[in-house]
């Protein structure tokens, strides 16, 4: 599920970007060049986004996997897992972090990662699992959050997927995560979202406030503007500055 390369890197200070929808193909290559780029006094960050529909291929994914595509584009990626679906209503968080600098591996990242879904979830009402044998987030044996994540120079990128309010009929062209079977679920299914005025922004923010309490920044710079190239972090640049 989680591919290493191996080491990039000086605060605990954490960027995170509220985003438009975005093709699955442009967020991929902003991530690699933001994690080429970095260096030792890069901040962290976290993307937070949806995708048009597009089925994803981790990079040992077998294409026995993929039962029948039909229109849904299939994007051969560099992530660790197999086959998943991305697509409207589904948050993705995309967690752009120098684990080196964090004092963590990629194994103690994917727990944190499944802590900070449980806690938001169970701000929601729901009861949530991680199965230490299948990497991931389950309501009583339905999967409704996905993980996948790729470490390069001590960085990841990539991240995780939750199944918020959408369309879960594709699921059903694959197997997904490589499980022939698997159910897949959604919040909406098991929360009353009308009632209580919830909605997909909402669950960003509480999924990102539980994530950064997994890993105790003190700082956190809040923006819904996408990461450029080349251009260093400016505080203009930044819509809120919250500070623990």
């Amino acid at each position: 599920m989680f591919s290493d390369e191996q080491n990039c890197s000086t605060t605990s200070s954490l960027v995170i970007r509220q985003l438009e929808s975005q093709d699955y193909a442009q967020s991929w290559q902003a991530m690699q060049d933001f994690t080429n780029q970095r260096n030792a006094a890069s901040m962290d960050e976290v993307w937070l986004l949806q995708h048009p529909p597009v089925f994803t291929q981790g990079q040992a994914g077998k294409a026995a996997h993929i039962l029948d595509a039909g229109v849904i584009p299939v994007v051969q990626s560099d992530r660790g897992g197999q086959v998943t679906y991305h697509g409207p209503g589904q948050l993705m968080m995309y967690v752009l972090l120098d684990l080196k600098r964090l004092g963590i591996g990629v194994r103690r990242l994917v727990t944190l990662l499944e802590q900070a879904l449980i806690g938001c979830l169970n701000n929601f009402g729901i009861d949530a699992q991680a199965d230490p044998k299948a990497p991931g987030v389950y309501v009583h044996g339905s999967k409704i959050a996905s993980l996948g994540l790729r470490v390069r120079k001590g960085c990841s990128f990539h991240g995780l997927a939750l199944n918020v309010d959408m369309d879960l009929a594709p699921f059903e062209r694959i197997n997904p995560c490589g499980y022939p079977g698997l159910n897949m679920v959604q919040m909406s299914d098991l929360a009353d979202f009308t009632a209580h005025g919830f909605n997909l922004d909402q669950v960003a923010r509480v999924l990102s406030q539980s994530l950064v309490e997994q890993l105790h920044y003190q700082t956190v710079n809040y923006t819904q503007h996408a990461w450029v190239p080349n251009n260093p972090n400016m505080a203009s640049d930044y819509d809120q500055t919250l500070q623990s």
